[in-house]
This record gives structure tokens, sequence and C-alpha cells, in this order.
């Protein structure tokens, strides 16, 4: 069984070091490492192959978003998984534009970060409920919000790419929105690099706050 490679990434000793001892109980996890900051993060990353960085978000010398920020620079593969206390919407949208592929509170069960550990390393989207509604705030989707046909007008996106992008939003990955849309994984791949270029946007979890924006999700 090809076990997940995990870093973890706090400056309180305690909690880093609680992490590994309970994390290490999964039989598909190994913590190869243990990290006091993003910078120290950064270079065992570059130097070192690993799947998921576990990362507080609130740090001295380097915080989680700039280390996401030096990581997926050089290492676009390792997923960032971001976990902390601190809800700032500011923080919560910054770490997701720089590349981290979620963000879930310090207080969540060991089987909620596990999961989300997972689900991360799969490729999809983790966003704890209780901050969902942090990634935007109140005016940006005011602001923000158009009808379907106002964003087809204006972004040129089809019906079928406007789906996509719901089911992104909703954690689904290629296959299981293929399921859901009688589609091959292939061509929904292919949407997906058809909705980045429309768009500008660089990966799936800008797609996704895209989508919160613009009130499909």
């Amino acid at each position: 069984m090809n076990k997940i490679k995990l870093i973890i990434v706090d400056d309180e000793k305690l909690i880093r070091e609680g992490l590994k001892i309970i994390l290490s109980t999964y039989e598909d996890i190994e913590v190869v490492t243990l990290c006091e900051n993003g910078k120290e993060a950064f270079e065992f990353c570059r130097d070192n192959d690993v799947d998921v960085v576990l990362m507080d978000i609130r740090m001295e010398v380097c915080d989680g978003v700039l280390g996401t920020k030096l990581i997926k620079e050089v290492c676009d593969k390792t997923k960032i998984l971001m976990l902390t206390t601190f809800k700032d919407s500011e923080y919560i949208e910054e770490a997701l534009k720089n590349g981290a592929s979620g963000y879930l509170l310090k207080d969540s069960s060991y089987d909620l970060i596990y999961g989300g550990i997972k689900a991360v390393y799969g490729g999809n989207i983790v966003v704890h409920p209780d901050i969902v509604s942090k990634l935007v705030v109140k005016e940006e989707r005011a602001e923000g919000e158009k009808s379907i046909d106002e964003l087809k007008k204006t972004t040129c996106l089809t019906d079928r790419e406007i789906q996509i992008i719901v089911e992104i939003a909703k954690g689904l990955s290629n296959k299981e929105i293929g399921e859901v849309m009688y589609l091959t994984e292939g061509t929904i791949k292919n949407n997906i690099t058809t909705i980045l270029s429309k768009l500008s946007l660089r990966d799936r979890t800008q797609i996704a706050i895209f989508a919160f924006k613009n009130n499909l999700a």
C-alpha cells in the first residue's frame, strides 16, 4: 500500500507532535517530518518528495500563506491543507489563491482532518463548513452576483461548463463529475482546461472561489 507522505507545519511543538502521534495511527499516512514554519516546509519540499503539507497559517519567520506560495512555485503536485484556529477571510482566500487545496479548523475531529488529507491528496478541495462563508465577504458577493445569462455573456461559458463549475465547488473529482453528467473523465478534464482558459484561472481551487463569488455554490 502506497502511503501518503505528509509533513506537519506548526510553530507550536505540542500541536505538531500531537498531530504526528494521531495521524501516524492511520495505516495509509506516513509523517515524514515536522516543521516550525513555512520556510522550513518549503526547504524540505524542495529537496524531498511530499504528497501533502498540513500547515498552520499564522507562524513566525514565514507564515502559511507565504509558505504555500513558495512550495507551489517549485512543487506544484504537492497538496497543501491549511489547519488553523484563525478565521480571517483575507488569510483564507489568500492561501487558496496561492495554491492551497483546502482549509480546516484546528478543532476539527481527527477523522475530519484525516479525511481532508485524503481528499486533497485525491485532487479535491476541502473547506470546513463553518468557514465557507468566509471565502467571500457579503459586499463582494453582492457585487459579484450575476444571472446565469449575464455570466454566460460576460465569460463565454457554456451551460455544460457552468454545471462543471458547480460540481467542482461541491468538491467532486473529475470522475465523479463525469458520472453525474454522463460524460467521460477525459471530456471533463478537457472542459476544465477550457474553463481555466476562459476565466484566466490557475486551478480547481480558483474555479471553486469563482463559483462562490458568482453565487453558483
